[in-house]
Formats: structure tokens, sequence, C-alpha cells
């Protein structure tokens, strides 16, 4: 095997690290299939005889890529994300219902709110173990800096995490409230049964449907969301309350809920198929499942 062909092997053995690292970084999986592909570039075009740890080589290169698309992202604030789907890996069902797994969307919204050097610092440390002496250089700081970052990052993370509301009585009485404000026009009614720092996220089956791949704050939402959201009906999915857009008795897109104080503080928008297939899926009125059952 040539050189060339050894170091293609080698990335693809850790290209679902990569993806993952990438993932947790950037919160978006077009944004991780970007930065994981920017590593393969840098890989090909770099001299690595002398590089004794191919794979955290490549780890604090995707970390690299990666800093650098949440600062360009902070001075865009205002734009959503393009989810882009046919990235490497990007149509494997199975590794998108790992990743979603992976980062639940209230810690997510966490996260989206710290400086992007703390993340950085706090993601790597705290979730793939990388030594600070590692990540001081991607961060442009010493190893001490390094880890002063993380520990704002996990004070922060720790003092704002979204507690999900448990009840399902409570969460039933929002997710109603939330579909007759919506339903109403009653823009009013939805902006108090909103956070004020709400995140919507729809994955790229919801997007090619019509759905914003990415909305931030209640106001922006109530602009932009909430006639779409009149279509929506409430249903169970999975045991939880939930909202979905029903079309000939099947679920098109569910909405699931991340509840909190009362509040609505996320919404993901579930269009694709294969993970609408695994999920129970029960209608309002008489008993009807759909998802997973058909």
């Amino acid at each position: 095997m040539d050189a060339a062909g050894w170091l293609a092997e080698r990335f693809e053995e850790n290209r679902r690290h990569l993806r993952a690292v990438a993932y947790r970084l950037l919160g978006s999986e077009g944004d991780a299939d970007d930065a994981v592909q920017e590593a393969w570039l840098r890989l090909s075009r770099s001299d690595t005889s002398g590089v004794d740890n191919l794979g955290g080589w490549l780890t604090t290169v995707v970390a690299r890529v990666s800093l650098d698309m949440l600062r360009a992202r902070r001075a865009r604030p205002q734009e959503p994300l393009v989810e882009n789907m046919n990235g490497p890996g990007g149509e494997d069902p199975e590794e998108q219902a790992v990743l979603a797994d992976s980062v639940g969307l209230a810690l997510q919204v966490v996260l989206d709110r710290l400086p992007p050097a703390e993340r950085v610092a706090f993601v790597l440390h705290d979730v793939f173990a990388v030594p600070f002496e590692e990540i001081a250089p991607v961060v442009g700081r010493s190893p001490v800096a390094a880890r002063q970052m993380a520990s704002r990052a996990r004070r922060r993370v720790q003092g704002e995490a979204t507690v999900p509301e448990a009840d399902p009585g409570r969460r039933r009485a929002v997710v109603a409230a939330f579909l007759a404000a919506a339903h109403g026009g009653d823009f009013g009614a939805l902006l108090a049964i909103l956070d004020p720092d709400l995140v919507i996220r729809a994955d790229a089956a919801a997007v090619r449907l019509g759905a914003a791949p990415e909305i931030r704050g209640a106001q922006e939402a109530v602009d932009r969301f909430a006639g779409r959201a009149k279509g929506a009906q409430a249903v169970i999915a999975d045991g939880v309350p939930s909202a979905a857009w029903v079309v000939r008795g099947r679920a098109l897109v569910v909405f699931s809920f991340t509840i909190a104080a009362g509040r609505i503080a996320a919404i993901e928008l579930i269009g694709d198929p294969e993970r609408i297939a695994r999920m129970d899926i029960v209608l309002p009125g008489p008993a009807q499942q759909t998802g997973g059952a058909g």
C-alpha cells in the first residue's frame, strides 16, 4: 500500500471519532461533516512522518477547524445553520441516531451560550479526556489558562443546565398551551410559553419539507415559525407529550420539546423517516399508532 492509501485507511479508522468530536463542538451534523472533510484535506496536504499519534493529531485539527467555525458563527449570530447531509457519513441513519442521542438538545442550548474557546476547552477535556497540554495550542493559551477556561465553562454548564420537566401532566399542559396559542394566532400567549433563549432545530428531512434549519430566540420563533406550527397537533411520542405534522394518519414531522420551568426551552423537528419509524407515536382521539407501529 502506498503512503496515500495508508493515510486514507488511518483516516477512515478515525472518522467516526472525529465526527463525534466535531458534532459535540458544533451541534450541527452538516458542520460536523464539513469539519471532518477539512481535516482530511489538511491531512492529505501535510507531512505526518513525524506524527506518533495520528488520531490525536486529527482530533486537534478537527478541534481547530471547529473553533474557527464557532467564531465565524458568533460573527453572524442571526444566520441559521445550514445542514449538509451529503458530507461523509451523513446518510447513515444509525450514525445520525447515535450523534443525535449523544448531545441532548437542552445541553446543546447551554453549550451554544459559551464563548467558542471555552466551549472547545470544556468539550475536549470533559467529554473526550484530551489533556490540557494538547488543548492549549488549539485555543491559543497556556495549559493553565486552558484549564481555567474549561473550569469556567463547567461552572456555567452546571449552573445553567436546563433541567427538563419530568411530570407528564405539566409537559402535556405546556404542549397544549403552545398548540392552542399557535392555532389561534395568539402571539402574546406564544411568547409567554417560550423561553427567551429558545432554540428550534430541524433535521435535514424536516428542512427539505420547508422548516428552517435553526431559529434562535422566542421572538424570532414567533415571527418565523408560528404559522407553520398551526398545522401541528398533539401526539404522544415514545410516551412523552409531543406534537407532529400528521398526513393521512401518519406523523410526517415530530416536534420534540425540551420544557423547563414551565417554558419551552428547545424544539427539535424530526422528519427523518428512519427515526420516526423507530418511535411509538399515538395520535389523540381513537387510539392510533404511527411511526414504529407501522
